[in-house]
């Protein structure tokens, strides 16, 4: 613990410093605080509202229209718009930046505009009681919970200790605000009410209008947006198709290994929605996910600063071309930053209300997250980084101790769901590590240099380049929608003024985790072609959207507060309906056209080979008989099976093997070959002379197919 030195105290005695005590018992210095804050309760009139420390202050009325908002704001978008492609110029963005920024400054100078205030401590006592025999009797279930998940495999031996010590565990450290009889009792008179009254405000309207229009983002052509599917997708399907069958693995080792999450998750979805083993089924799962992200998203912003930056972030964030292919393409993507928003949460709650519970809380979802998608990883580096900051900073005296306590609370909720997975990586190190140390690669000449590069890459990914990678991008453009792009900027130039002005850790950390949230993509030292990657920077979006919506919330304040209130009032929502205006066609152009366009020309038609596939079977009865013939950077051939109904099957007959059909004399045959396939046509024509060579016309240009039909002898 670090305690004020002599010399703190010398300079808090001369005015040259804050004021501070010689703590020597820190439960009781937090006592005192507990006690003085409610004895300033106890002075309010009982017929006087009380203001929480939560809230922010009252709103600064400025003396003039801030009319330099504006036009910073003005020059930003023009900027950010030299940025966008096809005609991007680097020169006319940055100067226009330069001016917004400069304007900007000025505006801060001016008090025109600000961020949200932080919000405040809300430190009382820290109850350091547990229910000791709970505590103790887990501790022996999860050893045994760890000696019986070798062979990878889940099952009631190994899932019941498990869950029974996660249970435990938790039970013996939570601290219930209420007992079980006032709980029930509070239920009791909740039902026996005669009437409910129901009542719905501005507020709420405004609520279920920004949920309605993310809905639809979101669930709007999840069938046909992205059209097909491609390798990824015959193993995730295949690893569904394993459970279905009883193979309940702890990690899926298929294609250099997977966390289990989606799989379940997936196979649920097929049974609720009947949507069976299907690409729809992948995708369905994962853009459900991506809206469980968003409440979270609400609350992170809200426990930052306010509920208006709570939902101007989950706006943002919902409307998202970034966020929302990555949770539409049917892998694992939208996990990552599934779990990073509630860990942020509740760690950032937990750390501002010293609240044991939410650092429980945190742990179980810092713990279930390992089981989603590996980038995730970098969670707990995230978590020790925001440990580290606060601990490091002057607002931590006094409860330094205590924090500690309760981060290894969260560590140990955290490793217990982990135990599983951490079985099976200390059986199998090598394949549980192989998806990220072969982006990693080695250390070696040069990789500094390349992380370098790749970092810088990294920071431009939101205002100017996200990569080329068709299956989650639009290559060659920004991460972020030109409004969202333009208030990150100046969110991020706004934290880091306000930190060099404050010191509070807060403004720091959010910047910092945007990068640490990034080093899965920017890491990938191997491949470095692959930086920047959406998906695996994916848990950054979270954060992301948070700040640019603190600064949009500042420009919505700025203009509030003028002196001509009416004025302002109107002027703000004038400028956050043409900012809507702007990025909702923005964000709808760039999922529903480019995104959609450049998907379906990286992707082969499987569908359509699943079509003429499942032709034959209506004509003929069975599809024994039916092939694909592989070519080099062709389809997958297990997907056709997939739209065919038949999700287990892998349609391919290589060319050398093409004489093996041969003994179906009896049954007519189908195959289906690439159109460059000069030599496989050849040697079909010379097996089979009566078989008749037809071309299938694709709705995607170039992806036309030829189609070899053998009849029955």
């Amino acid at each position: 613990m670090n305690e004020p030195s002599v010399l703190d105290y010398v300079k808090s005695k001369l005015g040259m410093g804050e004021k501070i005590k010689f703590p020597t018992d820190e439960v009781a210095i937090a006592e005192k605080k507990a006690e003085k804050k409610a004895q300033v309760l106890e002075s309010v009139p009982l017929s006087e509202p009380v203001r929480s420390s939560a809230l922010e202050p009252k709103e600064k009325f400025l003396n003039k229209f801030p009319v330099l908002v504006l036009v910073a704001l003005f020059f930003g978008i023009v900027g950010q718009r030299a940025f966008e492609p096809p005609d991007r110029s680097v020169s006319a963005g940055i100067s226009f930046y330069f001016v917004a920024f400069s304007l900007l400054g000025l505006a801060y100078y001016r008090d025109e505009w600000r961020l949200p205030s932080l919000r405040k401590s809300e430190i009382g006592p820290y109850y350091l009681g547990y229910k000791k025999f709970a505590f103790l009797l887990a501790i022996p279930l999860a050893l045994a919970a760890f000696a019986t998940f070798g062979g990878n495999s889940f099952n009631l031996l190994n899932t019941f200790p498990w869950l029974l010590s996660l249970f435990l565990f938790i039970w013996s450290l939570w601290q219930p605000k209420h007992s079980l009889q006032e709980r029930i009792a509070q239920a009791k008179t909740f039902f026996q009410k005669g009437n409910w009254h129901i009542s719905i405000s501005p507020w709420t309207l405004l609520v279920l209008a920004v949920f309605g229009v993310i809905l639809f983002f979101r669930l709007y052509q999840t069938s046909s947006v992205p059209s097909e599917p491609f390798s990824d997708h015959a193993e995730k399907i295949l690893d569904v198709y394993d459970i279905s069958q009883g193979n309940t693995r702890i990690f899926f080792p298929r294609n250099t290994g997977r966390e289990a999450l989606q799989m379940y998750w997936t196979l649920l979805v097929a049974k609720v929605f009947g949507t069976k083993l299907s690409f729809l089924s992948l995708k369905l799962g994962t853009a459900l996910l991506g809206l469980f992200t968003l409440p979270y998203v609400y609350a992170l912003g809200k426990e930052i600063a306010n509920k208006r930056v709570g939902l101007i972030a989950t706006f943002l964030m919902g409307i998202s071309y970034w966020h929302n292919t990555i949770s539409r393409v049917g892998l694992r993507f939208p996990l990552y930053p599934l779990f990073v928003a509630p860990v942020l949460f509740y760690l950032l709650r937990g750390i501002r209300r010293q609240s044991r519970n939410d650092f429980i809380l945190a742990g179980i979802f810092l713990g279930a997250g390992m089981h989603g998608y590996s980038p995730y990883r970098i969670m707990p580096v995230v978590i020790l980084a925001a440990i580290g900051l606060y601990l490091v900073h002057k607002v931590s005296l006094g409860v330094r101790k205590d924090v500690l306590i309760q981060f290894a609370i969260l560590v140990i909720i955290s490793l217990i769901i982990f135990i599983p997975l951490g079985r099976y990586a200390l059986e199998n190190p090598d394949i549980f590590s192989l998806r990220a140390f072969s982006r990693l690669g080695y250390f070696e000449e040069g990789s500094l240099e390349i992380f370098i590069s790749n970092f810088w890459d990294g920071m431009k990914m939101f205002n100017w380049n996200n990569g080329s990678i068709w299956v989650h991008s639009v290559g060659g453009r920004p991460a972020l929608g030109v409004v969202s792009a333009v208030f990150f900027l100046f969110g991020v130039l706004f934290l880091l003024v306000r930190y060099l002005r404050e010191r509070n850790w807060l403004d720091l950390f959010l910047v910092l985790s945007i990068l640490l949230l990034s080093l899965p993509s920017t890491l990938s030292i191997e491949f470095p072609d692959e930086n920047p990657a959406l998906n695996r920077a994916g848990g950054a979006a979270v954060v992301v959207f948070v700040v640019a919506a603190l600064a949009f919330d500042g420009l919505l304040s700025s203009l509030k507060s003028s002196a001509h209130r009416r004025v302002g009032t109107v002027s703000a929502w004038a400028v956050t309906i043409l900012l809507l205006l702007m990025a909702i066609p923005q964000n709808y152009d760039l999922v529903f056209n480019q995104y959609a366009e450049t998907f379906k020309l990286g992707s082969w038609n499987s569908s359509e080979m699943g079509e003429v596939i499942q032709e034959f079977e209506q004509t003929y009865g069975q599809t024994q008989t039916a092939w694909i013939v592989p070519y080099k950077h062709w389809v997958d051939t297990r997907l056709p099976g997939v739209w065919a109904g038949i999700p287990n099957r892998d349609f391919a007959l290589w060319q050398h093997a093409l004489e093996s059909s041969l003994i179906y004399d009896d049954f007519p045959k189908l195959f289906i070959v690439n159109l460059h396939d000069e030599e496989t046509v050849e040697m079909l024509q010379s097996m089979y002379p009566n078989g008749v060579l037809s071309e299938y016309e694709s709705a995607v240009d170039y992806h036309n197919f030829l189609i070899y039909r053998v009849p029955k002898k």
